[in-house]
Parts: C-alpha cells; sequence; structure tokens
C-alpha cells in the first residue's frame, strides 16, 4: 500500500512537470507576444527565472521604444541577477542605466550592477582583477549617489572586497617566512603593515615580522647580533603595546626570553674585588 501510494505521488508530480513544460513550451512557440510578456512576469513572480529569462529575451525586441520596455529591460536585468548569472545581469542593468537614465530605478540598477561585479570576485588567492574592477565600481556609485539607501551595503561590500585585496598580499608577504627568506619577509611584512595601516591582519603581521627578525638575529655573526636583538625588543614592546592581549603572547614571550638571555652574554663582565 505504502509503494503504491509512493508510485502514485511520483506520477502524478511527474504528469505535473510534464503539464508545466508543454504549457511553457505553448507559450514560447505562441505568436501573442503580450501573452509571452505576461507569462514572463508570472514566471519572475515564482521564482522560475530560466523561464522568464527566456520569455523576456523573446519579447524583448517587440517592445523596443514603447513604453513597457522600460520594466521589461529592468525586470529582464533582475532575473538575470537571481539566477546569478551575474555576468549578463551588470551588462543588462549597465544597459537599462544608459537607455533609461531618467528612471525612477536607474540608482537602484547602478548599484545592482555594481553589486554585480562583486559577485564575480573571486577567492583571495586568485588573481584580482575582478576585485579591483568592483571596488572601481561600487566607488562610483557612491560618488554618484552619496545618499543613496544602497550607501550602506555598498561600503560593506567594499570593506569585504578590500580585505580580500589585503588578505592576499598579507599571504604572499608570509610567503617568505615559508621559504625561510626572513630578511625578503621582514622588509615584504613591513611593505605590507605600511600600505595597509588599519588592516586586521595588522597583528599577525608585526608577528610574523617578529619571528622572521628573530630567526636572523639568533642566527647572525656577534659582531651584528645585538643591536638586532635590541631591534626585537622593542618590535616585542610595540606589539603589546597595541596588542595588550595579543593570541600569540605566549609565543613571543617564549622568544623574548631568549633574547634576553642572549643578550646578557654582551653584558660586560663585573669585576671583582
Amino acid at each position: 500500500m505504502i509503494k503504491f501510494c509512493y508510485r502514485f505521488c511520483f506520477l502524478a508530480v511527474a504528469l505535473m512537470a510534464l503539464a508545466s513544460c508543454s504549457e511553457y513550451q505553448k507559450i514560447v512557440n505562441s505568436t501573442d507576444v503580450v501573452e509571452k510578456y505576461k507569462a514572463a512576469q508570472d514566471y519572475y513572480d515564482k521564482g522560475e527565472y530560466k523561464k522568464a529569462i527566456r520569455l523576456f529575451e523573446i519579447v524583448k525586441p517587440s517592445f523596443s521604444g514603447k513604453p513597457q520596455n522600460e520594466r521589461l529591460v529592468y525586470f529582464f536585468a533582475n532575473a538575470y541577477y537571481q539566477n546569478k548569472d551575474y555576468y549578463l545581469a551588470a551588462y543588462q542593468y549597465d544597459n537599462f542605466v544608459k537607455s533609461y537614465p531618467k528612471s525612477d530605478r536607474v540608482e537602484e540598477a547602478s548599484f545592482y550592477a555594481a553589486k554585480c561585479y562583486y559577485h564575480q570576485s573571486p577567492i583571495y588567492s586568485l588573481d584580482q582583477k575582478d576585485t579591483f574592477e568592483a571596488l572601481e565600481k561600487l566607488q562610483v556609485f557612491l560618488n554618484k549617489y552619496p545618499q543613496s539607501s544602497f550607501s550602506d551595503e555598498a561600503n560593506q561590500l567594499i570593506l569585504e572586497l578590500q580585505t580580500k585585496i589585503e588578505q592576499k598580499d598579507f599571504e604572499i608577504a608570509k610567503q617568505y617566512y615559508t621559504i625561510r627568506d626572513y630578511k625578503a619577509a621582514v622588509k615584504a611584512l613591513d611593505n605590507f603593515i605600511s600600505e595597509y595601516p588599519g588592516t586586521k591582519f595588522r597583528e599577525e603581521a608585526l608577528y610574523q615580522k617578529f619571528n622572521a627578525a628573530y630567526e636572523i638575529a639568533i642566527n647572525s655573526f656577534r659582531t651584528v647580533m645585538k643591536p638586532r636583538l635590541e631591534e626585537l625588543q622593542q618590535l616585542h614592546q610595540t606589539i603589546f603595546r597595541y596588542y595588550p592581549e595579543t593570541l600569540f603572547s605566549e609565543d613571543l614571550n617564549q622568544k623574548i626570553e631568549e633574547v634576553e638571555k642572549l643578550l646578557r652574554t654582551f653584558a660586560p663582565p663585573t669585576e671583582s674585588k
């Protein structure tokens, strides 16, 4: 009995899907442009964006130059966006902005066009060309609409993209430490800290710089070891001044003890009376 119910339900769903496809194909093949336009809007409202896109694309030439075209082009772009086809969505939003610069929806379209570029930004480890382009588009939007209701979201997207770029540069700087090129690591980390003074990676960057400088110092010739050890003391103080509860405190304190032990070997011997 249970198996029969499952089969019946499966068959019912299959028949409904078949009927839906047949109905959709009937609309696609119809010569009634108005019917197709209404159906496209209906599919859009139901979240069936692929079907909506195909119908919008079919009817779009028929409405060129007509009042309905403004609404059609906007929803056409939205359908691509909702379908996560951000490249084509950006193109259609830009097309809308150029075609209808006085539209009430032009600000929103401009924002979503820029947001499409945000969605195309890859993970931090890949080439960040698209990330820089997204940053540029979002900044252009904010410059044009500084009081926009989308400004807070735009700023948040910019922050995320900027953090991604910072993370990539930080990982590159850390690679020098990984391959034991400690001098290059110190230089790269110094450049990173200087270029991104407010970065969330600053604490770890200082810690990695300390580690690289530590390896240089303890493996130095005696003639240059003392000033390098003293620089480590200063760097240790700097880290704890800015980050008194740093997550790296245990390792930093262990290493500074070794630094101070080595520095004591440079102290002149006390004269016995």
